[in-house]
Protein backbone atom coordinates (compact mmCIF):
# COMPACT_ATOMS: atom_id res chain seq x y z
CA UNK A 1 0.00 0.00 0.00
CA UNK A 2 1.59 3.66 -0.65
CA UNK A 3 1.85 6.65 1.33
CA UNK A 4 -1.33 7.94 -0.70
CA UNK A 5 -3.36 5.26 -0.58
CA UNK A 6 -2.64 4.70 3.25
CA UNK A 7 -3.46 8.29 4.16
CA UNK A 8 -7.15 8.06 2.04
CA UNK A 9 -7.53 4.98 4.30
CA UNK A 10 -6.82 6.49 7.20
CA UNK A 11 -9.31 9.27 6.78
CA UNK A 12 -12.11 7.16 5.40
CA UNK A 13 -11.92 4.88 8.21
CA UNK A 14 -11.84 8.26 10.98
CA UNK A 15 -14.87 9.35 8.73
CA UNK A 16 -16.33 6.32 8.59
CA UNK A 17 -16.14 5.87 12.55
CA UNK A 18 -17.85 8.85 13.29
CA UNK A 19 -20.87 8.18 10.76
CA UNK A 20 -21.00 4.71 12.99
CA UNK A 21 -21.42 6.62 15.99
CA UNK A 22 -21.89 3.69 18.65
CA UNK A 23 -22.65 1.24 17.18
CA UNK A 24 -19.80 -2.12 17.14
CA UNK A 25 -16.56 -1.30 15.44
CA UNK A 26 -16.37 -3.18 12.27
CA UNK A 27 -13.07 -5.34 11.21
CA UNK A 28 -10.87 -3.83 9.04
CA UNK A 29 -8.85 -6.51 7.71
CA UNK A 30 -8.73 -6.96 3.99
CA UNK A 31 -10.11 -10.25 3.85
CA UNK A 32 -11.01 -13.17 6.75
CA UNK A 33 -12.04 -16.33 5.54
CA UNK A 34 -14.43 -16.96 8.33
CA UNK A 35 -16.07 -13.07 8.64
CA UNK A 36 -18.78 -12.39 6.15
CA UNK A 37 -18.99 -8.17 6.58
CA UNK A 38 -22.06 -6.42 4.39
CA UNK A 39 -22.38 -2.80 3.44
CA UNK A 40 -26.00 -1.84 3.24
CA UNK A 41 -28.02 1.29 2.63
CA UNK A 42 -30.83 1.55 4.89
CA UNK A 43 -33.02 1.93 1.44
CA UNK A 44 -31.73 -1.65 0.54
CA UNK A 45 -34.87 -3.41 1.39
CA UNK A 46 -33.94 -7.11 0.97
CA UNK A 47 -30.85 -7.11 2.78
CA UNK A 48 -32.79 -5.11 5.58
CA UNK A 49 -35.19 -7.49 6.00
CA UNK A 50 -31.77 -9.75 5.75
CA UNK A 51 -30.35 -8.45 8.56
CA UNK A 52 -33.73 -8.07 10.51
CA UNK A 53 -34.40 -11.86 10.57
CA UNK A 54 -30.91 -13.04 10.66
CA UNK A 55 -31.45 -14.96 8.03
CA UNK A 56 -27.57 -15.65 6.39
CA UNK A 57 -26.46 -15.51 10.11
CA UNK A 58 -28.29 -19.16 10.15
CA UNK A 59 -27.38 -20.49 7.10
CA UNK A 60 -23.53 -19.46 7.69
CA UNK A 61 -23.11 -20.82 11.06
CA UNK A 62 -22.52 -24.46 10.34
CA UNK A 63 -19.92 -22.77 7.99
CA UNK A 64 -18.21 -21.41 10.71
CA UNK A 65 -18.54 -17.63 8.98
CA UNK A 66 -19.76 -14.40 11.34
CA UNK A 67 -21.97 -12.34 9.71
CA UNK A 68 -21.19 -8.66 10.16
CA UNK A 69 -22.98 -5.18 8.88
CA UNK A 70 -22.36 -1.57 8.47
CA UNK A 71 -24.48 0.73 7.07
CA UNK A 72 -23.66 3.61 5.28
CA UNK A 73 -25.62 6.85 3.78
CA UNK A 74 -25.14 5.94 0.18
CA UNK A 75 -23.13 3.81 -2.86
CA UNK A 76 -20.42 6.23 -3.09
CA UNK A 77 -19.74 5.66 0.44
CA UNK A 78 -20.59 1.66 0.18
CA UNK A 79 -17.85 1.62 -2.64
CA UNK A 80 -15.19 2.86 -0.37
CA UNK A 81 -15.53 1.44 2.33
CA UNK A 82 -15.29 -1.75 -0.01
CA UNK A 83 -12.25 -0.25 -1.27
CA UNK A 84 -10.71 -0.29 1.63
CA UNK A 85 -11.65 -3.55 2.73
CA UNK A 86 -14.00 -2.13 5.59
CA UNK A 87 -16.87 -4.73 3.74
CA UNK A 88 -16.46 -7.58 1.59
CA UNK A 89 -20.14 -7.16 -0.04
CA UNK A 90 -22.81 -4.47 -1.06
CA UNK A 91 -25.44 -3.41 -3.01
CA UNK A 92 -25.46 -0.06 -4.76
CA UNK A 93 -26.76 2.06 -7.77
CA UNK A 94 -25.58 1.89 -11.78
CA UNK A 95 -22.87 4.75 -11.42
CA UNK A 96 -21.17 4.31 -7.97
CA UNK A 97 -19.23 1.30 -9.68
CA UNK A 98 -18.04 3.61 -12.39
CA UNK A 99 -16.88 6.20 -10.34
CA UNK A 100 -14.95 3.88 -7.66
CA UNK A 101 -13.66 1.97 -10.53
CA UNK A 102 -12.09 5.19 -11.84
CA UNK A 103 -10.87 5.80 -8.69
CA UNK A 104 -9.17 2.37 -8.58
CA UNK A 105 -11.28 0.42 -6.50
CA UNK A 106 -10.62 -3.45 -6.78
CA UNK A 107 -14.19 -4.88 -6.69
CA UNK A 108 -15.92 -7.33 -9.16
CA UNK A 109 -19.58 -6.71 -10.02
CA UNK A 110 -21.41 -10.40 -8.44
CA UNK A 111 -25.31 -9.72 -9.74
CA UNK A 112 -27.78 -7.23 -10.83
CA UNK A 113 -31.36 -6.38 -10.15
CA UNK A 114 -33.20 -6.53 -13.64
CA UNK A 115 -34.75 -3.16 -14.90
CA UNK A 116 -36.49 -0.78 -11.75
CA UNK A 117 -36.84 2.47 -14.02
CA UNK A 118 -39.48 3.87 -12.47
CA UNK A 119 -38.05 3.78 -8.96
CA UNK A 120 -36.39 7.34 -9.52
CA UNK A 121 -37.18 10.76 -10.66
CA UNK A 122 -36.83 14.15 -10.92
CA UNK A 123 -39.11 16.06 -8.70
CA UNK A 124 -40.09 19.71 -7.94
CA UNK A 125 -42.62 21.77 -5.61
CA UNK A 126 -46.28 21.21 -6.62
CA UNK A 127 -46.55 24.89 -7.01
CA UNK A 128 -43.14 25.16 -9.23
CA UNK A 129 -43.40 26.42 -12.98
CA UNK A 130 -41.67 23.89 -13.59
CA UNK A 131 -43.30 21.86 -15.93
CA UNK A 132 -41.04 19.71 -18.41
CA UNK A 133 -37.69 18.41 -18.65
CA UNK A 134 -37.18 21.22 -21.04
CA UNK A 135 -37.66 23.68 -18.17
CA UNK A 136 -34.42 22.43 -16.41
CA UNK A 137 -32.11 24.68 -18.31
CA UNK A 138 -30.42 26.69 -15.90
CA UNK A 139 -31.98 25.32 -13.09
CA UNK A 140 -30.64 23.89 -9.59
CA UNK A 141 -31.17 20.19 -9.48
CA UNK A 142 -29.90 18.35 -6.52
CA UNK A 143 -28.79 14.75 -6.59
CA UNK A 144 -26.00 12.64 -4.63
CA UNK A 145 -22.77 13.01 -6.48
CA UNK A 146 -22.06 9.78 -7.94
CA UNK A 147 -24.98 8.02 -7.30
CA UNK A 148 -27.28 6.10 -9.60
CA UNK A 149 -29.25 9.92 -10.19
CA UNK A 150 -26.12 11.27 -11.48
CA UNK A 151 -26.22 9.13 -14.36
CA UNK A 152 -30.20 9.61 -15.17
CA UNK A 153 -29.70 13.06 -14.88
CA UNK A 154 -27.47 12.86 -17.64
CA UNK A 155 -29.11 10.46 -19.37
CA UNK A 156 -32.63 12.03 -19.12
CA UNK A 157 -30.71 15.72 -20.31
CA UNK A 158 -29.58 14.44 -23.57
CA UNK A 159 -33.04 12.45 -24.46
CA UNK A 160 -34.30 15.69 -24.42
CA UNK A 161 -31.62 18.06 -26.05
CA UNK A 162 -29.94 19.20 -22.92
CA UNK A 163 -26.32 19.46 -21.91
CA UNK A 164 -25.53 18.23 -18.78
CA UNK A 165 -23.29 21.56 -18.41
CA UNK A 166 -27.36 23.02 -19.09
CA UNK A 167 -28.32 22.75 -15.10
CA UNK A 168 -26.77 23.65 -12.36
CA UNK A 169 -25.87 20.79 -10.29
CA UNK A 170 -26.00 20.82 -6.15
CA UNK A 171 -24.40 17.99 -4.76
CA UNK A 172 -26.32 16.97 -1.23
CA UNK A 173 -27.08 13.80 0.63
CA UNK A 174 -31.42 12.77 0.51
CA UNK A 175 -31.86 14.39 3.65
CA UNK A 176 -30.49 17.91 2.75
CA UNK A 177 -31.39 17.66 -0.89
CA UNK A 178 -34.87 17.25 0.30
CA UNK A 179 -34.70 20.32 3.18
CA UNK A 180 -33.26 22.37 0.12
CA UNK A 181 -36.38 21.66 -1.65
CA UNK A 182 -38.90 22.39 0.62
CA UNK A 183 -37.18 25.34 1.55
CA UNK A 184 -36.54 26.75 -2.48
CA UNK A 185 -33.00 26.90 -2.58
CA UNK A 186 -32.77 24.40 -5.19
CA UNK A 187 -35.07 23.95 -8.34
CA UNK A 188 -35.80 20.23 -8.47
CA UNK A 189 -34.45 17.06 -6.85
CA UNK A 190 -33.44 13.90 -8.57
CA UNK A 191 -33.68 10.88 -6.01
CA UNK A 192 -34.52 7.32 -5.58
CA UNK A 193 -36.94 5.45 -4.11
CA UNK A 194 -38.09 4.73 -0.97
CA UNK A 195 -37.12 8.59 -0.41
CA UNK A 196 -38.72 9.50 -3.97
CA UNK A 197 -42.14 8.13 -2.74
CA UNK A 198 -41.72 9.72 0.51
CA UNK A 199 -41.35 13.54 -0.85
CA UNK A 200 -44.46 12.92 -2.67
CA UNK A 201 -47.03 11.62 -0.47
CA UNK A 202 -45.39 14.23 2.26
CA UNK A 203 -44.00 16.99 1.11
CA UNK A 204 -46.43 16.85 -1.82
CA UNK A 205 -43.64 17.15 -4.50
CA UNK A 206 -44.83 16.69 -8.45
CA UNK A 207 -42.59 14.40 -10.29
CA UNK A 208 -41.49 16.00 -13.72
CA UNK A 209 -40.16 12.05 -15.02
CA UNK A 210 -38.68 9.10 -13.97
CA UNK A 211 -35.85 6.88 -15.40
CA UNK A 212 -38.46 5.22 -17.98
CA UNK A 213 -36.97 5.28 -21.49
CA UNK A 214 -33.70 7.30 -20.05
CA UNK A 215 -32.08 4.79 -17.28
CA UNK A 216 -32.30 1.31 -16.39
CA UNK A 217 -31.97 2.16 -13.23
CA UNK A 218 -30.11 -1.62 -12.42
CA UNK A 219 -28.52 -2.14 -8.90
CA UNK A 220 -25.94 -4.08 -8.19
CA UNK A 221 -24.70 -6.67 -5.74
CA UNK A 222 -20.56 -6.15 -5.47
CA UNK A 223 -17.98 -7.81 -3.70
CA UNK A 224 -14.12 -7.32 -2.94
CA UNK A 225 -12.18 -9.20 -5.32
CA UNK A 226 -9.97 -11.53 -2.82
CA UNK A 227 -13.35 -12.14 -0.92
CA UNK A 228 -15.54 -13.40 -4.22
CA UNK A 229 -12.43 -15.53 -5.05
CA UNK A 230 -12.03 -17.51 -2.35
CA UNK A 231 -15.42 -17.75 -0.73
CA UNK A 232 -17.65 -18.51 -3.67
CA UNK A 233 -19.84 -20.50 -1.63
CA UNK A 234 -20.88 -17.78 0.89
CA UNK A 235 -21.37 -15.42 -1.69
CA UNK A 236 -23.86 -18.60 -3.20
CA UNK A 237 -25.62 -18.81 -0.23
CA UNK A 238 -26.19 -15.26 0.56
CA UNK A 239 -27.59 -14.92 -3.48
CA UNK A 240 -29.20 -17.50 -2.83
CA UNK A 241 -30.89 -16.23 0.48
CA UNK A 242 -31.42 -12.73 -1.47
CA UNK A 243 -33.44 -14.14 -4.47
CA UNK A 244 -35.94 -16.07 -2.05
CA UNK A 245 -35.98 -13.17 0.41
CA UNK A 246 -37.02 -10.89 -3.36
CA UNK A 247 -39.36 -13.23 -4.21
CA UNK A 248 -40.93 -12.86 -1.10
CA UNK A 249 -40.94 -9.25 -0.81
CA UNK A 250 -42.85 -8.85 -4.75
CA UNK A 251 -45.40 -11.36 -3.42
CA UNK A 252 -46.31 -9.31 -0.02
CA UNK A 253 -45.37 -5.77 -0.58
CA UNK A 254 -47.89 -4.94 2.21
CA UNK A 255 -46.01 -7.44 4.72
CA UNK A 256 -42.43 -5.96 4.04
CA UNK A 257 -43.28 -2.48 4.15
CA UNK A 258 -44.64 -3.32 7.52
CA UNK A 259 -41.60 -5.24 8.61
CA UNK A 260 -39.39 -2.28 7.06
CA UNK A 261 -41.62 0.89 8.80
CA UNK A 262 -39.87 1.06 12.15
CA UNK A 263 -36.45 0.51 10.57
CA UNK A 264 -36.57 3.24 7.83
CA UNK A 265 -38.38 5.37 9.89
CA UNK A 266 -40.68 5.91 7.00
CA UNK A 267 -44.69 5.23 6.80
CA UNK A 268 -45.59 1.77 5.80
CA UNK A 269 -47.80 3.09 2.75
CA UNK A 270 -44.96 5.05 1.67
CA UNK A 271 -42.49 1.88 1.82
CA UNK A 272 -45.06 -0.08 0.13
CA UNK A 273 -45.29 2.40 -3.32
CA UNK A 274 -41.33 2.34 -2.99
CA UNK A 275 -40.84 -1.31 -2.83
CA UNK A 276 -43.62 -1.42 -6.27
CA UNK A 277 -41.44 0.19 -8.26
CA UNK A 278 -38.53 -2.09 -7.86
CA UNK A 279 -38.88 -5.84 -9.33
CA UNK A 280 -36.27 -7.88 -6.90
CA UNK A 281 -35.18 -9.99 -9.62
CA UNK A 282 -31.22 -10.68 -9.12
CA UNK A 283 -29.55 -12.16 -11.78
CA UNK A 284 -25.52 -13.26 -12.30
CA UNK A 285 -23.44 -10.66 -14.09
CA UNK A 286 -23.11 -10.97 -17.67
CA UNK A 287 -21.64 -9.05 -20.67
CA UNK A 288 -24.87 -7.37 -21.90
CA UNK A 289 -25.64 -5.81 -18.45
CA UNK A 290 -21.60 -4.83 -18.49
CA UNK A 291 -21.90 -3.24 -21.69
CA UNK A 292 -24.39 -0.76 -20.35
CA UNK A 293 -22.25 -0.15 -17.52
CA UNK A 294 -19.44 1.01 -20.04
CA UNK A 295 -21.75 3.18 -21.49
CA UNK A 296 -22.10 4.85 -18.33
CA UNK A 297 -18.54 5.01 -17.88
CA UNK A 298 -17.86 6.30 -21.52
CA UNK A 299 -20.45 9.17 -21.17
CA UNK A 300 -19.24 10.26 -17.96
CA UNK A 301 -15.24 10.61 -19.46
CA UNK A 302 -16.38 12.50 -21.86
CA UNK A 303 -17.97 14.39 -19.41
CA UNK A 304 -14.92 14.72 -17.57
CA UNK A 305 -16.46 13.26 -14.39
CA UNK A 306 -14.33 10.37 -14.38
CA UNK A 307 -10.54 10.67 -14.15
CA UNK A 308 -10.24 8.09 -16.69
CA UNK A 309 -11.01 5.35 -18.85
CA UNK A 310 -12.04 2.26 -17.54
CA UNK A 311 -13.25 -1.08 -19.01
CA UNK A 312 -16.09 -2.23 -16.91
CA UNK A 313 -15.13 -6.15 -17.80
CA UNK A 314 -12.37 -5.76 -15.82
CA UNK A 315 -14.37 -5.40 -12.55
CA UNK A 316 -15.91 -9.42 -13.25
CA UNK A 317 -14.93 -12.31 -11.97
CA UNK A 318 -12.86 -14.48 -14.11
Amino acid sequence: MNRTTSKSRRIFLAALAGTLGGMAAPSWAKFENDRFRIGYQKAASTLVLLRANGTLEKQLAPLGVKVTWTEFPAGPQLLEGLNVGAIDFGYVGEAPPVFAQAAGADFVYTAYEIPTPHAEGVIVPQDSPIKSVADLKGKKIAFNKGSDVHWFIVALLRKHGLAYTDVQPVFLPPADARAALERRSIDAWAIWDPFLAAAQAQSNARLIADADGVASHHQFFLSQREFAQKRKDVIGIAMDALGKQGQWVKQNPAEAAAQLAPIQGLDAAIIKTGLEHYEHVYRPIDSSVLDQQQRIADTFYELKLIPRKIVTKDAALA
